[in-house]
């Protein structure tokens, strides 16, 4: 996720409460997600649409972060 970032993320990860929090709930998404969707699809369903929604809506506000922080650096 973002190679470009990939050395502010880990400072952020480090020094940024909220960026951390949000990072590891989108890591957890994301292996939930993983564990619950079969391979061949059968696990899709409504609970897992809305999941992949909100990992989503975590990634875009990351994203948000990190330009913020990467602004601000420049």
């Amino acid at each position: 996720m973002f190679p470009e970032y990939r050395e502010l993320i880990g400072k952020l990860k480090e020094s940024h409460p909220r960026f951390r929090a949000l990072f590891d709930k989108h890591n957890r998404l994301d292996h939930d997600i993983a564990r619950l969707e079969q391979s061949d699809g059968r696990g899709y369903d409504e609970h897992v649409a809305a999941m992949k929604k909100e990992k989503l809506k975590i990634k875009d506000e990351l994203y948000r972060l990190l330009k913020e922080e990467d602004n601000n650096l420049a």
